[in-house]
Order: structure tokens, then sequence, then C-alpha cells
């Protein structure tokens, strides 16, 4: 969606992105699997495979969110099993699970009917009450949907549709004076009001998420980068072990074997697919959205989050105010190619992922219908000046004093070749031997962490159903 060329001079002189490097974290080379933040326990190690393999009834490839949900329903479901999660990673919910803004969000603006849409109201009531068990900090602060202008203003009623048809509770349609009750700096004409839209740390989520799959018997193994799936010839030995018969292979010396296998890999999602001979599509294609933060001085200005009426012409939100647990205010995010599937600035540059995305032919389609407004992005991202406008058209008090470049999250975005976004869940197994025994979810889109117990939920559901756990 955004175009190389409209980076400034000084950044394309300083990115030769074929053939030398000047001063930037290059990395070649591609790696496999999941997520993971950066709270976690000391990896479990491998001891070299030349003797017999690990076994597993049933194995977890990705340690982000939805992977660590889904290990913990498996596991709460079929406790004389025995399970494995294995993350790429040293750390657990490394990537978007651990570099999101932090929103749970109440299921206003999806589609009636979607899975999408069901997921994520039946997931934040879950998520809410698991929170409470748990004693997991978090702050049922609200969100208005805001129109500045009358055209916005007929799009409201659209978006109230949708969140009154998805039953998302507690939805009200308020006008000027509600909104400056409830955020007294806020400029709006209306606004639909979700006061149960709220905020959490996802990352300190899943590590819960993993505690109890820990504490239920199953093992956690970081630092393993899912490389292969190999279907074992079964032994006609007499008590042989045939019930094993996938070997899930990771860097030299790691191996394990299991029975079967589901990956949530998020950002690698499409090559993990691929190793088990699914098709190449959808495509994941990363953007990096990055955010701005508000000053201290003015963070009292937010009180909730903040966010504008949806461009149908446009295929990503646009800039919302969103408060995190830290008391700080994220500003954004903007949406932009990133170089490298888990690339999280200019520098962070994969040239084997680079030219993954700009060849696929959906992405070059989708690029040409957005040109207009990827080139505008980009030059978002390189004067975070331009930003200015569109956040006083909600709180005019903010000024380019006030702004200051923040943290960045990518999103792992599925496409297809006619360069659509597939916003949906995507579940497959492929055709071919290992198609009995392993299962991939390959588009968990956001909100998937608020969705996250009960897309694992769904996946358990398929395993049982797909191979009769």
């Amino acid at each position: 969606m955004t175009s190389l060329n409209v980076l400034s001079a000084n950044r394309l002189n300083s990115m030769k992105l074929f053939g030398k490097t000047l001063g930037l974290r290059v990395s070649p080379c591609i790696v496999f699997a999941s997520h993971g933040p950066k709270r976690a326990s000391v990896p479990a190690r491998f001891s070299s495979t030349s003797e017999s393999s690990k076994k597993y009834d049933v194995v977890v490839v990705g340690g982000g969110i939805v992977g660590m949900a889904t290990a913990r329903e498996l596991k709460m479901r079929h406790p004389s099993l025995t399970f494995a999660v294995l993350e790429k990673e040293k750390v657990l919910a490394a990537h978007q699970s651990g570099h999101n803004s932090g929103v749970i969000h109440a299921g206003i603006y999806y589609t009636p009917g979607t899975l999408k849409a069901k997921l994520c109201v039946e997931g934040f009531l879950m998520s809410y009450k698991y929170f409470d068990e748990k004693n997991i900090p978090y702050k049922r602060c609200g969100k208005l949907i805001v129109a500045t202008n009358s055209d916005e203003v007929k799009k409201l009623d659209e978006i109230m549709r949708k969140g009154v048809e998805n039953k998302v509770p507690g939805l009200e349609m308020v006008d000027g004076e509600k909104i400056r009750e409830i955020e007294p700096y806020c400029k709006g004409i209306r606004a639909v009001w979700s006061p149960n839209t709220g905020i959490v740390d996802w990352g300190l989520v899943t590590q819960y998420y993993a505690k109890d799959f820990e504490a239920l018997g199953g093992q956690i193994f970081k630092n393993f980068p899912v490389s292969g799936f190999e279907e074992i010839a079964e032994s006609n030995k007499q008590g042989s072990d045939n019930k094993h018969c996938i070997r899930v292979t990771g860097a030299p010396g790691q191996e394990v074997r299991a029975q079967f296998v589901v990956t949530c890999g998020g950002l690698q999602s499409d090559r993990l697919a691929q190793m088990s001979g699914c098709s190449s599509e959808p495509k994941i294609v990363p953007f990096r959205g990055e955010y701005l933060l508000l000053s201290p001085e003015k963070s009292h200005m937010v009180k909730g989050n903040i966010y504008p009426v949806p461009d149908p012409r446009f295929p990503f939100l646009g800039v919302h105010f969103t408060p995190r647990m830290d008391g700080s205010i994220w500003l954004g995010p903007n949406a932009i190619l990133a170089f490298k599937r888990e690339g999280y600035g200019y520098g962070d540059i994969n040239l084997t992922d680079l030219l993954d995305a700009v060849k696929f032919k959906g992405f070059r389609k989708l690029a040409l219908k957005y040109a207009g407004f990827g080139a505008s992005e980009m030059i978002k991202s390189i004067w975070i000046t331009k930003q200015l406008k569109e956040l006083q058209k909600f709180i005019p008090d903010i000024n380019a004093a006030d702004i200051r470049r923040g943290p960045s999250g990518v999103r792992a975005q599925a496409m297809d070749s006619n360069g659509n976004l597939v916003e949906d869940f995507v579940f497959d197994s492929g055709k071919g031997p290992l198609s009995k025994r392993i299962l991939h979810c390959r588009n968990a889109p956001s909100p998937g962490a608020t969705s996250s117990l009960a897309i694992a939920k769904v996946i358990a559901d398929k395993m049982e159903k797909q191979f009769s756990l």
C-alpha cells in the first residue's frame, strides 16, 4: 500500500535495498513460527536429537496470545494428553501480541454474522471474566467513535446498527454535550459511545495463559524456530510407537515428534502452512503501524479511547487516541509496508521478506489501488507533524510540541492474489498425508487478542472434530 519512492532523500541514501547496506540491521535469513513480551521464564532446552525425540500428543506452534490460549484450552479439555508449545523467540508474545495498542475491543465495527464479529463479542466478555479471576489489571475506560462533520454523522448510524446487531452491550448514540461530559477536551458533533471497551496489557495476559498451561502439565519450549514438518513412516516392530508420526524440526539438533500439530504463527503463518504442503495464499504482508506519544503535560486530556469514524474508501482505520495501562497516551497508528516480517523500524530490513511482499501480485494490486493513501501514510511516517491536523480535529489544544515518536508494531495482514484484505478467520490443513494431522490458523485478524479465548474454543472444537481428539 505504500511506495518506497516517497521516502525522503536522506532515508533513501541510507538504505540500499538491493546490494550493500550502510549501517542498517539487515538479516538475510528467514525465521519461522510465532509470537511472543519481555517477561518470560528461562527457555527450555533440547538435547541432541541423535537419541530419541521428545514425543507429545499435540504440539502447538506459536507462543503468541492465540497460540497460548489454544494450548491452554486444549490442555484443559484433554488433561490426560501430553502437550508442548514451540516458540521461536526467547520470550512469549514477542511480536503482535506484545506490540499492540492494548485495547479490549467490544465488536462494534465488524460485519454481522462473520466469525470475526461473533468471536470478538464473545471474546471480550470472556476476557473480562478471566481478568477478574486472575486479578489481571485492566481499565474499562470506554470508547467514543466521534463524528466531526455532517458526512461522518451519516456513517455513525451504520456503525451503530452493526454494533447493535452484533449484540455489543451498552452502546449509545450521544450528542456533542455528552461527548464533552465523557471527554471534556474532545470536539465532536455526535458519537457512538461504547462504555465496555477497555485497555489491558495483552503481553501480560499471554503470560497468564502460559502459567495456566504449564500448571496443567504442558511444556513450553522457546528458541525453537520451526523449520519443517515431516511424516515418519510407521514401524511394524512390536512395541513401537506408531502414534507420534509427525517430526517437527527446528534449528540443528532440535526435534519433537507429535501425533497432531496446530499452528498459530501470526506473521509467519503462511510459511508454516506451506511447510506442510498448503497453498501460499492467503499471503501474509507485514504492515508496520507507528504510534506517536502525547506529552505527559497533555495526557490528562484523554480519559478513554477516542476513535475516528472509519472511511470506507481506505483499508485502515486512521489516527486514534489510546490510553495505556502505564498512563501514557498513544496516538495513531499509521500503516506502511514493513521491510521485514518482524521489522519495527526503517533499519529492520530482510531482503527475502521485502521481495516476497513486493513480488506478490496481490500487494502490487493493493498498492496501485491505494497509491495516494500509501504515499500519505509514508509522508506522515517521516514528518510526524503531518498528523497534527488529524489529531486536532478531535482535541484542538494539542500542538506540535506535544507529540513525539513512540513505539511501533507489525500487523500480519492476510491478502489474496486480487489485492483483497482477508478480514475473517482462515483455517487450513491442506492436502496430502500431513493434512490428517495438522491444522493451521492462517489468519486471526484484529482483534485477535480480544478474541483469543473464543478463538481457542473454535480451534479446539475443530481439532476434536477433524482429528477425533
